[in-house]
C-alpha cells in the first residue's frame, strides 16, 4: 500500500481543514516546499497536492506550487481541486503532475472527465469519489450532489477509470479514525479497483488494517501535522513493505 501525504493549498500556504469547512483553516508551513521535501527525506515517494482555492473558484489557481515541488523534488504528485477545464489540465501536466483528480468535474461535466480519460489514460486520471452519507459531494465539498457513491464508482470503472480516491468527509481531518466498513464495500463491489482511503486517519496502527483491506493507497493529512503519526513511522513502513 502506498503511502500518500496531503498538502493543501490556500494561498500558497500549507493548511488543513476539518470536514472541509474552510472557516477551520489552519497554517502549518508558509512553504509547501520545505514540507514536500521533508517527505521525500524520510522515503516517502508519492504526494497528494490539493489546490483548495482553485476548488472553490472555476480553475487552476496554485500550480506555481506544484511547478515549485514537482521541479525541486522526486516525488510523484497527484493534483486536484479546480481541475474544470483542458487548459486547466494541460497546466497541471505541464507543471509537473503525475497524475491528476477529477472531483466536481466528473459529476458536473462527465463528458469532459470522459475525455480526458480517453486521451490521457487511465494512469493519469483519478476519480476524486468524495462522499458524505455516501452522496457525492462538490465544489470544494461545498454542495452535495444526488449521486450515490458505489453506483458512480462502478460507472466511471466500467468506462476506465482504475484509480479512485475516497473521502469520507464527515471524518476527514477529525483524527477519529477512517471510515473502514465504507472502504471495505467499495472494494467489494468494485472488483479490481484501486482504492486510495482518505479521511480519518488517526494513528499508525489504521495503517496495516487499509493495507489488509486492500487500499491500494492512503492519504494522511492531520495525523502527520498533528505529530500523531511521524514520517520515522511511515519511512519504516514504506521500508517494511518493500
Amino acid at each position: 500500500m502506498r503511502i500518500i501525504p496531503a498538502i493543501d493549498i490556500i494561498d500558497g500556504k500549507c493548511v488543513r481543514l476539518s470536514k472541509g469547512n474552510y472557516d477551520t483553516k489552519k497554517i502549518y508551513n508558509e512553504n509547501p516546499l520545505e514540507v514536500a521535501k521533508q517527505f521525500e527525506g524520510h522515503g516517502i515517494q508519492h504526494l497528494h497536492l490539493v489546490d483548495l482555492d482553485g476548488a472553490k473558484s472555476n480553475k487552476i489557481i496554485n500550480h506555481k506550487v506544484l511547478e515549485q515541488i514537482a521541479s525541486k523534488t522526486g516525488l510523484k504528485i497527484d493534483f486536484g481541486g479546480g481541475l474544470k477545464s483542458d487548459d486547466d489540465l494541460r497546466i497541471a501536466f505541464e507543471c509537473g503532475a503525475g497524475q491528476i483528480t477529477g472531483g466536481s468535474i466528473s459529476v458536473k461535466k462527465p463528458d469532459i472527465f470522459f475525455n480526458w480519460l480517453k486521451i490521457y489514460g487511465p494512469d493519469k486520471i483519478i476519480l476524486g469519489a468524495d462522499s458524505n452519507n455516501k452522496k457525492i459531494a462538490i465544489s470544494g465539498w461545498l454542495e452535495q450532489s444526488e449521486e450515490s457513491l458505489i453506483p458512480f464508482i462502478n460507472k466511471y470503472q466500467s468506462n476506465g477509470i482504475q484509480y479512485v480516491i475516497c473521502t469520507d468527509i464527515s471524518k476527514d481531518g477529525m483524527l477519529q479514525g477512517p471510515n473502514f466498513e465504507l472502504y471495505k464495500e467499495i472494494i467489494d463491489s468494485s472488483k479490481g479497483i484501486k482504492l486510495i482511503a482518505s479521511g480519518g486517519i488517526s494513528d499508525f496502527d489504521e495503517l496495516p488494517k487499509l493495507a489488509n483491506l486492500g487500499c491500494e493507497g492512503t492519504i494522511i493529512g492531520k495525523a502527520i501535522y498533528e505529530n500523531r503519526i511521524s514520517l520515522k513511522q511511515l519511512e519504516k513502513f514504506i521500508l517494511n513493505n518493500k
